[in-house]
């Protein structure tokens, strides 16, 4: 018999990740807190939108972080999106 090790990231009380890797972990449930901040910083500053679409949104903000930082620094978008680690998430439309 094995004993095999799982981290679990629950976010809001909804499970997000099983891993036995812990750096993996850590790693999604720091993306997780950005995500929050993003959301809390877009709701502080005017934007409403439906907490699903907001959620969706700032994970995939956070996810591409690098990218998005890049945006900021004057690269076009197209460079970022011709890259394959670029994320792409179809939004809902409510």
């Amino acid at each position: 018999m094995a004993i095999v090790i799982q981290y679990v990231v629950e976010h809001k009380g909804v499970e997000k990740l099983v891993t036995t890797d812990k750096k993996a972990a850590d790693q999604y449930d720091k993306m997780l807190d950005i995500a929050d901040n993003l959301a809390q910083y877009l709701e502080a500053k005017g934007i409403k939108l439906d907490p699903q679409s907001m959620e969706e949104m700032t994970v995939m903000m956070a996810k591409n972080k690098t990218a998005i930082g890049k945006l900021f620094k004057g690269t076009p978008a197209e460079t970022l999106l011709s890259d394959d680690s670029a994320e792409v998430v179809e939004m809902k439309q409510a």
